[in-house]
Order: structure tokens, then sequence, then C-alpha cells
């Protein structure tokens, strides 16, 4: 079995991997070599000795792999539930956990690994490259006239995209996930439509697919993006009927759109209504910051247990997670490298604003803009209301920095320092490959 998986995983990856760098200009491969090149190896280094939840996550999927061959009944139940009994382990975990489903994903990847890290941190390398890459070629064949490298820099090579995104960690699933998602939900947005009727099921059920893949690894994160998108796509749906053009328009149909849809998500499960939603935020909070005593951390010393008191420090929370650590907040050398990179997305915010303000905001579409914008809001609203500790919040904003890249860097002023680097849309791809 693992020789017919990995075949077919050849089989598919190399061909794909040909085709790509084929159809990139040389810059384009560079940045592909960046960003596929580096995942490879930070993933195979981190693999010689996985780490913290790593490693127990490596060591259960053992466990239910072992399982599967043993007592196919029991492992199944163990993939479709929320618990698993296999080699004297026990593990029992209520609602969402992205834990055990990562665990559940390494499980079924260590039949073609045969329990091994290195190819498991192969594996989910490749895809988290190719989520990312995804996004970049399909931003690029759908909406030409943006910058092409605006995704390619946010997503396939910023230092910390390949560094939190690589090997064997939830952040390279629910990464690459989310912009596989994105990628194909721009093309059914603004692309031509899709004529067969077969390429319609199929790319249906592929977004049906990464929509609950980017779920289960991270719900919070999943909800907005995936509600951003629905909102997106109602305006565009209506806009054709004259509803919807202006920009006013747009927001408050997508904003009523996302006010419905929690209050549906809320009369559907529990898990969605407000009041779970305090409890859950301030629970973490508190064990967080039990945990970060001694640990470069925030707190928040009057924030209550109340629904009034988390939206009072919405504001708080978004701006810690865009300027924590600060540079010199700690000596360390990776709290040194996050308050750099901190330096870095405060000047593109503020050009960016100036932008704005100056009417050279750029040309991606405004719907898209502010789906986007919602989503890194409201997730960055949560991982600071519920990380004080700053290592871990720099791991998990990784999963939204990304998407704010990708607007910051479409303004004028971000376009023309990159043409002044030579980073010009015919460099990232040959005008023939990026048609529409």
């Amino acid at each position: 079995m693992a020789i017919l998986l990995n075949a077919a995983f050849l089989a598919w990856v190399l061909p794909w991997v040909r085709r790509q760098w084929q159809q990139a200009a040389p810059l384009g491969r560079a940045a592909f070599a960046v960003g596929l090149g580096g995942r490879l190896a930070l993933g195979l280094w981190a693999a010689r000795h996985l780490l913290y939840d790593a490693h127990i996550m490596s060591l259960y999927s053992r466990q239910l792999t072992a399982q599967l061959w043993a007592d196919p009944a029991a492992a199944w139940q163990a993939l479709v539930g929320n618990e698993m009994h296999a080699g004297g382990y026990h593990m029992i975990f209520h609602g969402l956990s992205n834990t055990f489903f990562f665990t559940k994903i390494l499980g079924l990847l260590n039949l073609a690994s045969l329990s091994t890290d290195w190819p498991n941190s192969v594996y989910l390398s490749v895809f988290s490259f190719a989520g990312c890459w995804q996004l970049a070629r399909a931003v690029a064949r759908t909406l030409p006239q943006t910058p092409a490298w605006a995704p390619i820099l946010a997503f396939v090579v910023w230092p910390t995209a390949i560094l939190w995104t690589s090997g064997v960690t939830k952040e390279s699933v629910v990464v690459s996930s989310g912009a596989w998602l994105l990628a194909m939900a721009v093309q059914l947005i603004y692309g031509p439509a899709v004529r067969s009727k077969w390429q319609r099921v199929g790319q249906g059920a592929a977004m049906l697919a990464l929509a609950l893949l980017h779920f289960n690894m991270r719900y919070f994160f999943a909800v907005a993006l995936i509600g951003a998108l629905v909102a997106l796509g109602v305006v565009r749906l209506l806009q054709p009927l004259g509803w919807a053009r202006s920009r006013w328009a747009q927001a408050v149909l997508m904003l009523a759109v996302l006010s419905g849809g929690a209050w549906l998500a809320a009369e559907v499960s529990v898990a969605f209504r407000l009041n779970k939603f305090v409890n859950q935020v301030s629970r973490i909070y508190t064990q967080d910051l039990e945990a970060s005593a001694g640990k470069p951390h925030f707190e928040y010393p009057d924030m209550q247990p109340t629904l009034e008191s988390i939206v009072r420090h919405v504001p708080q929370a978004i701006a810690n997670v865009i300027t924590r650590p600060w540079l010199g907040e700690s000596g360390e050398l990776r709290y040194v490298a996050a308050g750099l990179e901190n330096l870095v997305l405060l000047l593109l915010l503020a050009v960016a604003l100036l932008a704005v303000w100056r009417g050279k905001a750029g040309r991606l579409p405004f719907g898209l803009v502010l789906a986007l914008l919602i989503q890194c809001a409201v997730v960055a609203a949560l991982i600071g209301l519920s990380t004080p500790n700053l290592g871990s919040l720099h791991r998990y904003r990784s999963g939204m920095l990304p998407y704010l890249l990708l607007l910051l860097l479409q303004n004028g002023y971000a376009v023309a320092a990159m043409r002044r680097l030579g980073l010009r849309n015919e460099t990232a791809w040959p005008p023939r490959a990026v048609a529409p």
C-alpha cells in the first residue's frame, strides 16, 4: 500500500511541479524554488526531532495507524468520532479538536510513510506550498489588473509564511486549505463560467472538501473566511440585477449576510452562540496567561467574561496581533525577528492608509477587499483576545498574516516599489500564461 500511495503522490506532484515551472517566468521560478524548497528544507530539518505538540500528535497517529490494521472497525470509530483507544492510549476530546483532527490526518498519511516523520513532512510541505501557489496563480489569471507579485510575496515567499507552514505543523494545513479555497472562490466569482457540468460538480466537490478541511483544522479561522466568501458571492449574484453596485450597498449587504449567517449558525449549534463564544475566549485566555508566567506576554487586567468587556477589548487585541512583540521587548532571537517583521508590517500599513487617502488603493475588487478585511479583523481579534503568549500569538497569526499582506501590497506605492525591484506582472508569468 505504501508503494502504491507514494507512486500516486509522485504521479501527481512531479507533473504538477514541471508544469508550474514551465509556465513561470524566470523570477517566478525563483519564487517557486524558494517557496517549495524552503518549506521542504525546514520541514525535513524539524522532522529529525519533532517537538511539543507535533511529537505528541505523531506519537498518537502511529497508534491510530496500527489500529487501522489490527482493528479497522475501532479505527473507523476513532476517525469519525472524538475518541481513540489504542496501544494503551485513551484520547477523549470534546467538540472540534484540531489536535485530534490533525492526528487523524497523520494517521492516514502513515499508511504511505510507514509511520516515519520525514515523509509526512514532505507530504504536508508540498500541500502547504501547493495551496499558496494555486492562490497566486488564480489571482494572476483571474484578476490580471492586480499586482501578480502581491500574493506571491504574501503566501509563497514571506519568511514567516515559510517558517510556520513547513512540515508537521497544523499551520501547514490551515494556511494551504484556506488559500486553496480562496483561489477557487476567486476563480468562481470573478473568472469565466465553467461550462462543463462535470467540471462544475468537481469544482463544487473540491471547494466543499477544502472548506471542511479548513473548518476542522481551525474552525474560527474557517468561519470568518467562508462567511466572508459566501457574503461576497451573494453580492456578486445580485449585482447584475442592479443591486449592490455602490460600495456602501456592497458593505451593507455583506454585513447583513454575515449577521444572518451568525444568527443561523447559533440556532443550529450551541458552539456558535455568544455565551459559548464568551466562555471559550475567557477560558483559553486564562489558561494561556497562566502558562505564560515568566515568558513574554501581554495582559488585559480589566477584561471580564462578558460580551461587552470582550467587545471593548477588540481594538487592543487586533493591535496586539499586528504589533507585538515590540522590537526590544525580548532579547531572544525569535522575538527580535518578530519585532522586525512587525516594523515592516506597520510601515506597509502606513503606506497603504496613505494610498487609500490619496486614491491609490489599487485595483483589487472592492467586494474582495472587504471580504478579506472582515476575515483578517475577525481572526486577529480572536487570536488577540485568547492568546496572550507572544510566541504562540506569532505562530497562530501566520494563518491570518498572508491575507493581510495580500491587501497591503495592492496599493499604488507598493506596486511602484515592486516595479523598481523588477517585480512586474510579466516577471511572474508571461502574459500568455495569465490571460483570463
